[in-house]
């Protein structure tokens, strides 16, 4: 009998190259996005495969890098932080490497994109209240010696797109 635990998912950058995916894998993709608590049998069952195909499916779409990675979608105001923002970053050229390793410590930092435009980088976080914004903005973010500007973007509200509404 196969197990249920999932494979750990690859590191960064050591994937190998994608393979193309099928309806049934985009549909496998669809249902763990809407609940990625879905458990093997349901997943097998909601697209007519057996459990076996089903996890070795998920298996290989987690190996690929397809699936980065299973979480849940929180609330982020009724979770105590009350305050979010997009800061957008001016950095130093090829410092990208250095300056993500440096975000991803950052408390509150949920999402972090390097992008072409007006600025590097665009980062999402959330926090307590403005207080607490402002103090990650001037004494953390601005602290980083590769970091040259910043623009801070406040959300008034947020509504996370959900496959199955």
């Amino acid at each position: 009998m196969a197990s249920e635990q999932m494979a750990e998912p690859p590191e960064p950058g050591m994937a190998p190259p994608a393979r193309p995916l099928d309806g049934i894998d985009q549909d496998i993709l669809q249902i763990l996005q809407a609940d990625g608590r879905a458990s093997i049998r349901s997943v097998a069952e909601r697209v007519h495969v057996s459990r076996a195909n089903a996890y070795a499916r998920i298996n290989r779409l987690i190996e690929d890098g397809v699936i980065r990675g299973f979480g849940a979608r929180v609330n982020h105001e009724r979770a105590g932080q009350g305050t979010s923002a997009y800061i957008t970053l001016k950095i130093v050229q090829n410092s990208w490497r250095a300056v993500r390793e440096q975000l991803r410590l950052l408390p509150g930092a949920s999402h972090i994109s390097l992008v072409g435009g007006d600025f590097d980088v665009l980062l999402l976080v959330h926090t307590t209240d403005n207080r607490a914004l402002r103090e990650l903005v001037l004494t953390k973010l601005q602290a980083i010696p590769e970091v040259l500007s910043t623009r801070t973007l406040l959300v008034f509200e947020e509504e996370d797109l959900d496959p199955e509404n």
